[in-house]
């Protein structure tokens, strides 16, 4: 009896002075309702709670709780889009390998899996951002969209498969440069025709130089190669190249320390400004759906699963390319990276959509830079580790390729706008980039040329113009 009346005279007290902190017994009641502090403090072990758990003992309100956040987490980010209906492609493309081998079917399959993954790895990205910031969140986007290409490029090197690994990488740039930048301005511009959207100029310059410098890395040891200028054949294009990727790595360790550390999130001055377009930000009370940790369980999921039917794709690209009678540069440089990037094409656009262009211009030119300047670097020292000669030689038609690329995404992003007229040029850069790998037949090794098809066809019709004369 007496343990009753000091609980309850606790209790008189507790109410008493939170009365007047608050002023009001309905601010009392809306604070013990909904204030998620209080919920988790009636919910911590020791504590006897309407639940009706003892300390120490089992608690079935816990366990009910917990199922609800997971029913709610796995129907909010599962349920919730109209897209997600092609998630069943994945694992069909899995049984679909197994059983048949049909390579054109697999990677068709597995093309369709890995487009919802990576609408739902932008939308974890995007939550997780709201807890983050704009500049971890652009980081964010950019690594996990890159993880799965660095997982496809090891693969593909533990196999030998080189020119696959820079093809690929390749793809993956002018992909983000063009299609999903131009993606993103175009959608931009439509829902926000109105006005100009603007985006952070200095920023944008600051990773144009950084890529600028990556086609520079590129380019000498091709030329190197191609004019025949090599003090040691065959081994100083290989030695400059694991020379400048290690310069190139510690270039980009200094990016992120200058991003991070000394320029502090170089994205929000304009964002929050808004008196530039005349109107004040709408979406700075935007609520997360998800929470941290929530986020960051479905951000590995989703990367897991991607990577998983990444490298389905990787080993069905031969069979494909033979199959559908498509080059295999194309596929590597155009088909393949448009689903890697999938995750940083939906996320682009939905922040571009929103009026958030300097995150939009951080997932695309921010994942360009990562690649150009870290994973290819990267995929050089890892090749140089376990022996094989990775370098940075991507042959002249690509390398000239990626250079005007860089040029003109320079010349759109020096005014420091965008418009939906801009987005529609950049992708019918890609248009033109698409078409030339399309009729672009990628070379074997200087050392395969006597045993490859196309020599010995080109040898049959000079015999036979030899007989003719």
């Amino acid at each position: 009896m007496d343990r009753n009346l000091q609980v309850v005279g606790t209790q008189s007290q507790l109410e008493m002075g939170t009365l007047a902190q608050n002023g009001s017994p309905h601010e009392f009641e809306e604070q013990s309702l909904f204030s998620p502090e209080l919920g988790t403090q009636k919910m911590q072990p020791g504590h006897i709670s309407e639940y009706g758990s003892a300390p120490g003992g089992f608690q079935p309100g816990v366990s009910k709780m917990w199922r609800n956040v997971v029913y709610k987490s796995i129907k909010t980010v599962i349920f919730s889009n109209k897209l997600n209906v092609l998630i069943p492609f994945g694992p069909l493309a899995v049984l679909v390998h197994i059983l048949t081998g049909h390579n054109g079917l697999v990677f068709l399959l597995s093309l369709l899996g890995i487009i919802p993954l990576a609408e739902r790895l932008g939308y974890a990205t995007e939550q997780l951002a709201l807890y983050t910031g704009p500049t971890i969140g652009g980081l964010l986007n950019a690594t996990f969209g890159n993880a799965t290409e660095l997982i496809i490029a090891i693969y593909a090197m533990r196999n030998g498969m080189l020119r696959v690994v820079q093809l690929s990488l390749l793809g993956s740039i002018l992909s983000n440069m063009l299609l999903v930048l131009g993606c993103a301005f175009f959608c931009g511009g439509l829902v926000f025709y109105r006005k100009e959207q603007v985006f952070n100029k200095a920023t944008a310059t600051v990773n144009s130089g950084l890529l600028l410098m990556a086609v520079m890395g590129l380019l000498f040891p091709a030329v190197l190669h191609y004019t025949h200028t090599e003090v040691h054949y065959g081994k100083s294009e290989l030695a400059l190249s694991r020379f400048s990727s290690c310069i190139m790595l510690g270039v980009y360790a200094a990016y992120l320390f200058f991003q991070l550390k000394t320029q502090k999130d170089p994205y929000i001055p304009l964002s929050e400004e808004g008196s530039q377009n005349g109107e004040s930000d709408n979406d700075d009370d935007e609520t997360p759906e998800i929470s941290k940790w929530e986020s960051v369980f479905w951000l590995s999921i989703m990367t897991a699963w991607i990577s998983i039917l990444s490298e389905y794709l990787v080993d069905a690209i031969e069979g494909t390319s033979q199959t559908w009678n498509i080059p295999i540069s194309f596929i590597g440089v155009i088909l393949l990276p448009i689903v890697g990037n999938a995750a940083e094409h939906a996320g682009a656009i939905m922040f571009a959509m929103k009026d958030k262009l300097d995150i939009s211009l951080g997932i695309a030119i921010g994942s360009s830079t990562q690649i150009s300047m870290f994973v290819i670097p990267f995929c050089v020292v890892v090749g140089w580790i376990v022996g094989q000669p990775m370098d940075l030689n991507f042959r002249l038609f690509e390398t000239a390729t990626l250079f005007i690329t860089v040029i003109v995404v320079a010349f759109f992003l020096q005014e420091g706008s965008s418009n939906y007229f801009k987005g529609l040029m950049l992708i019918l850069c890609y248009v033109i980039v698409a078409a030339s790998f399309f009729v672009h037949e990628d070379p074997p090794p200087e050392g395969q040329l006597l045993h490859s098809p196309f020599v010995a066809f080109q040898s049959n019709n000079l015999s036979s113009t030899e007989h003719l004369g």
